[in-house]
């Protein structure tokens, strides 16, 4: 863990595993994410839609959060914004973090955690490639923190993937 989380930003981080939740639920992979303005207001919330027939590879959690809260907020609201997410965001997601503004990423579960979870299930290809390393080859700074609650956010994968 890099640093503490305050309870805001636990409850914060719980939401996005609820998400997570939710999706599995549904039938989707168990990913969930939220975006929070400045003001701390949730403005996006969402779970993966990457399976067909509805879905495509492009749709995890992530994406669909930031796309949203881009669309709500403009590129002005982005100031100050965090995205919360059940697990660390990969090269993808990453990238539409640093195109849509995004200040900070606050994260559950570590891509490497994750990897341990999904092995190489064909609709999880991992990454090895931690968001730090993508966001450290960009103009600006964004801030990351996590893993966190690794663990619990474990939970949604467990018997998912086999």
């Amino acid at each position: 863990m890099t640093d503490t989380l305050t309870e805001l930003e636990a409850g914060f981080l719980q939401q996005s595993l609820r998400a997570a939740e939710t999706s599995r639920a549904e039938g989707r992979h168990p990913f969930g994410a939220i975006v929070v303005d400045a003001a701390g207001r949730v403005v996006a919330s969402f779970g993966n839609n990457s399976l067909p027939p509805e879905g495509d590879p492009t749709q995890h959690a992530e994406m669909r959060a930031v796309a949203a809260a881009f669309h709500a907020l403009g590129a002005e609201g982005m100031a100050g914004s965090t995205l919360y997410t059940s697990a660390e965001p990969c090269a993808m997601c990453s990238g539409a973090v640093y195109w849509t503004g995004i200040d900070r990423v606050v994260y559950a579960l570590s891509e490497r955690r994750l990897l341990e979870l999904t092995g190489d299930h064909p609709e999880n290809p991992t990454f090895s490639l931690p968001c730090r390393e993508v966001f450290a080859r960009g103009q600006r700074s964004i801030a990351v923190s996590g893993p966190h609650l690794e663990e619990e956010a474990a939970q949604a994968h467990l018997g998912f993937w086999s």
